[in-house]
């Protein structure tokens, strides 16, 4: 039997949880460095310390704690549903419970000796996934388990169509539209495109990640290509959004790509979390709170398209890519 590790983000599960999640979040070098090395706990902790409150008034807006662990788990399960015999899948997170540290000693107790690690983030960046990859490698050294690593699936077919399903639902309308399916067979669909603007919303990333040849920019457009391919017609834009700390980040932002399609004349924006694969703090509060309130004033109305989390398209994209994997 294989085994198969999700690795996500993680999030607090309760209010209490967000000052130890924000600490474990800073403490880590590779999504910011604070100082020299022997400062970065300590600095973190700071850190976590101020902006715990203001997080804590977030989480407190969708619910009082992260939803993602549970869509994580309800996306393993119907992984492990769509996998049948042969794989057990299992859920590490970076910096909240479930740990990658336990999935992996799981993965050891049930007796396994191969493991496909599959990053959640579809695109590579040395931020999340090299991150994760970082921090199970450093697990692993306990353990003797053959582990194939999957780093990037940005151009996954299915992955693409799942994504191209959510954009036609939140367009809506009646207008018949020629989409072209990644097979290259068109379907004709009903969505309303008249001024249709379409914004792609991406987890921010420093500038110098970029500069140092960090491959996150590029396998961004490449999906947006891809999606432009099957769903020709509306205009689309990229911004970046949960961008902290005082570094340059790429640009634009998303509330700057708000308000300058609001000074053009853009009145209904579609808002896809493109980096993300399930709901969670970025999706819930950012977009559908603070970026959707931004819009209104400035005359914009906002529809987000929903997040993938266990759309049947997308878990079949991620059971081909464990089947692709699963060669020894």
């Amino acid at each position: 039997m294989t085994g198969v590790l999700l690795l996500n983000l993680g999030g607090p599960d309760s209010l209490s949880a967000v000052r130890p999640f924000l600490y474990n979040l800073f403490s880590d070098r590779l999504i910011i460095k604070l100082g020299p090395a022997f400062l970065q706990r300590p600095i973190a902790g700071l850190i976590a310390l101020r902006r715990a409150p203001k997080t804590r008034a977030m989480y407190q807006q969708i619910g009082g704690a992260s939803p993602i662990a549970r869509i994580t788990l309800e996306q393993a399960n119907a992984l492990q549903t769509s996998l049948g015999d042969g794989f057990k899948v299992y859920v590490g997170m970076r910096y909240w419970h479930p740990f990658i540290k336990a999935a992996v000693a799981q993965v050891h107790k049930d007796g396994l000796q191969r493991l496909i690690a599959l990053s959640l983030y579809p695109h590579y960046c040395l931020a999340t996934t090299g991150s994760a990859f970082a921090r199970l490698q450093d697990v692993l050294k306990r353990y003797r388990l053959l582990c194939n690593y999957i780093r990037s699936w940005s151009q996954n077919s299915l992955y693409v169509d799942a994504l191209v399903k959510t954009i036609k639902e939140a367009i809506g309308g009646n207008d018949p539209l020629s989409v072209v399916r990644h097979d290259g067979q068109k379907e004709i669909v009903q969505p309303h495109l008249g001024g249709c603007h379409i914004l792609m919303s991406a987890h921010g990333v420093p500038v110098y990640f970029v500069e140092n040849g960090d491959p996150y920019l590029d396998e961004l457009n490449k999906t947006i290509d891809l999606i432009k391919e099957r769903l020709p017609g509306p205009t689309y834009h990229l911004s970046f959004q949960s961008r902290s700390g005082p570094v340059k980040w790429v640009t634009p932002s998303t509330e700057e790509k708000i308000i300058q399609l609001a000074s053009a004349g853009v009145k209904r924006l579609i808002v896809v979390a493109i980096s993300f694969v399930s709901d969670h703090i970025e999706t819930l509060y950012e977009i559908d709170i603070l970026y959707t309130n931004l819009a209104k004033k400035h005359g914009i109305i906002i529809q987000r398209a929903r997040a993938l989390n266990t759309e049947p398209l997308f878990i079949e994209a991620l059971k081909g890519i464990i089947n692709d994997a699963n060669e020894w």
